[in-house]
């Protein structure tokens, strides 16, 4: 896990610079996204997802259900620390919070 260096520098780990084809020199454009921070590649496209083989596809499905999770059973922790349930009054956002446009794509959707 890359740590936040005193210059406010990151490491990108091996792994992903690999599989999205970051080099050296490219630049990298970070995008708020809730309580989450997208990342992407500046002036060219990493690999498009259909160019992805079925390997590929579920290692990133993987990475992402496991962070998920992680973070679903972090807070569950705290609400139990804090004596509550997670419900839909009190998750701390509600689902018209996610949607942005009439066509109802998620906020940092690819258009």
């Amino acid at each position: 896990m890359p740590k936040v260096t005193s210059k406010l520098q990151l490491t990108v780990p091996k792994a992903i610079a690999d599989q999205y084809g970051i080099r050296p020199g490219d630049e990298l454009k970070w995008i708020p996204a809730g309580d989450a921070i997208r990342v992407e590649l500046v002036g060219r496209k990493a690999k498009p997802s259909h160019d992805l083989t079925g390997e590929e596809r579920l290692a990133l499905f993987d990475a992402n259900t496991k962070w998920l999770d992680e973070i679903q059973a972090d807070r569950l922790k705290a609400a139990k620390a804090r004596g509550t349930r997670i419900t839909r009054e009190n998750r701390g956002w509600t689902r018209e919070e996610l949607y942005e446009d009439e066509r109802g794509l998620p906020r940092g959707f690819p258009r």
